[in-house]
């Protein structure tokens, strides 16, 4: 009889919803995308609820924090793309600022060399999470179900435990050594961690019962405070109560431009990815991809020397716009790109040694997180959220269990000095008291005929931006479904250094052959993961198909 109700309980399942390994997970009405089963679930229940797509992003944000410590959090901060059901677009800064002390030269030694690892481990490398003022800014504006609501499933899953899976055992046990090195304390991670393992957290617990109980307040200000404060001083760091105090999520207009009959909205400022991808889109766009085979020797090519022009420009001129003056018009402007596009050949390879920055008119972790959320109304949200590197800065904050981020690193902490994703920064990037530190993130959301498409977004560090580009391009360019599409091997160029990474496997060795004979170095390893894209297409039906990329835990769940 038992065995008759689970059959029928399964067959229900696959009546509402569809699954394949080409096709991904496929619903009727709402979905969630996120890093973890237990994150997409909760954000799932909220909408099943009545909640909508914002209320599902603040309880699927908070279960991150409990279930990915690696990447989900309340010590860091991040960015939210949204496309209400009118149509009208939005977005929302809330991206760690530099501590009020902060300054130019903090990671130079005497001799003005970069001390190592200074902006990465431990609490000087922290900046002034936003992450839960983020929360309350969406719930203030588009909320309709209490936060308490939103917050309590996760406050339970802290308390109650959840089991570790293989892959997150490994992350812990890798980052153990480091964990413990920064701390002061025996931390809970501190055991080796296998596959099935319970993980409780009774301290983070009760930091998000003060931010259910007190609200904003209950993180920036009292206990929750008082604890980040005084631990991260005892460590070594700078960061104060009035740097928390003041803290403010701020809301921006986003990158909203047109590719292909596509109109495409993602992040601005102090977000980068919104004007590459811009940049890397339009130069792509006289070139007639439907002549050109899928990660073929042309389109690899193309690609490239789209994204090495993007990425110097992106070195030279941006940084946060509240500090410096960035000619984002001048380079998103068609005429500046193809310019800069006059110099690609196919014959060979542009060596980055040849290619600076432009001259224009006028004037980030391979552990972020990411997840896409469409809402049975008809609203949709993108959000990219990080610690930096995995587990941030390493600093677990002693009597309130929560990772601290080390953002610090994604300043440039010399100009013209690489950071820890070989990132190369100028003056725009350079440390100032107060201001936002430069990303990759790329939370995004593509319409077409006045209609949403596709939402969608990575972690990767400075490989964000290209996964979001080559994922639109196989959707839109390559007539991809959505799982299809986030299957897809993915190769990544940055400028410098001077390399294409590529995931192994995928490419074909005659395509890297050729490429090698133009000119172009290949760095591919066995473990090399470019991005974890979290996405959702709307389908010509109206019926939701989810992208959950395999190389990580993540799952789509909706109805």
């Amino acid at each position: 009889m038992r065995k008759l109700i689970l059959l029928f309980g399964l067959s229900m399942l696959l009546a509402n919803c569809e699954v394949s390994e080409e096709k991904g997970l496929i619903v009727d009405k709402a979905m969630v995308v996120s890093a973890r089963q237990e994150a997409s679930k909760i954000g799932s229940e909220i909408l099943k609820k009545g909640g909508n797509a914002y209320d599902a992003m603040i309880a699927t944000h908070y279960a991150l924090a409990v279930v990915y410590p690696v990447a989900g959090n309340i010590g860091g901060g991040g960015f939210m793309v949204y496309r209400a059901n009118d149509g009208k677009t939005g977005a929302l800064d809330f991206r760690e600022k530099a501590p009020i002390t902060a300054h130019r030269d903090m990671y130079l030694d005497s001799l003005g060399k970069v001390v190592k690892n200074k902006s990465i481990l431990g609490a000087n490398a922290v900046g002034i999470p936003g992450s839960v003022a983020g929360t309350f800014e969406v719930h203030e504006k588009f909320g309709t179900l209490p936060f308490k609501e939103l917050i309590q499933p996760s406050i339970d899953l802290a308390r109650n435990g959840f089991k570790v899976t293989e892959k997150q055992a490994k992350s812990i046990n890798s980052a153990k050594e480091k964990i413990n090195k920064v701390n002061n304390y025996t931390t809970l991670f501190e055991k080796k961690w296998k596959k099935g393992d319970l993980l409780k957290q009774e301290e983070l617990a009760k930091t998000l019962e003060r931010i259910r109980d007190f609200g904003k307040d209950g993180f920036y200000r009292g206990e929750t405070a008082d604890l980040f404060v005084n631990y991260v001083t005892n460590l070594g760091g700078i960061v104060s109560k009035q740097d928390l105090e003041k803290y403010e999520a701020i809301w921006r207009k986003p990158i909203s431009f047109d590719y292909k009959d596509h109109k495409i909205t993602s992040m601005t400022l102090p977000a980068s990815g919104g004007i590459c991808l811009a940049q890397i889109l339009k130069s792509i766009e006289p070139f007639d991809l439907s002549n050109i085979d899928h990660n073929s020797t042309k389109y690899i090519q193309l690609l490239t020397e789209a994204e090495r022009r993007s990425y110097a420009d992106r070195a030279n001129f941006l940084g946060d716009v509240d500090f410096v003056k960035v000619p984002i018009d001048s380079l998103t402007d068609t005429n500046y790109i193809n310019q800069r596009m006059a110099s690609f050949s196919w014959d060979k390879a542009t060596p980055s040694s040849e290619v600076s920055h432009g001259k224009v008119l006028g004037y980030e972790s391979n552990e972020t997180t990411h997840y896409s959320i469409v809402d049975q109304f008809g609203n949709a949200v993108s959000v990219t959220t990080t610690l930096n590197t995995g587990y941030g800065s390493k600093v677990l904050v002693k009597g309130a269990g929560f990772f601290l981020n080390n953002e610090m690193d994604d300043f440039s902490s010399k100009p013209g000095v690489p950071n820890v994703y070989g990132l190369i920064g100028s003056e725009a990037n350079s440390i100032a008291s107060e201001k936002r530190m430069l990303s990759s993130m790329t939370p995004t959301i593509v319409e077409k005929d006045g209609k949403l498409k596709m939402v969608l977004g990575t972690p990767g560090g400075s490989t964000i931006i290209t996964s979001v580009l080559q994922n639109i391009i196989n959707v839109v360019d390559y007539n991809m479904g959505m799982q299809e599409s986030v299957n897809q091997p993915r190769f990544h160029h940055q400028w410098l250094p001077d390399i294409i990474k590529m995931e192994p496997n995928g490419f074909k060795k005659e395509t890297k052959r050729k490429l090698n004979t133009l000119g172009y170095e290949i760095l591919e390893k066995n473990s090399l993961i470019i991005g974890k894209v979290d996405a959702i297409l709307v389908l010509p039906d109206g019926k939701l198909e989810g992208g959950a990329d395999k190389r990580g835990d993540d799952t789509a769940v909706g109805f």
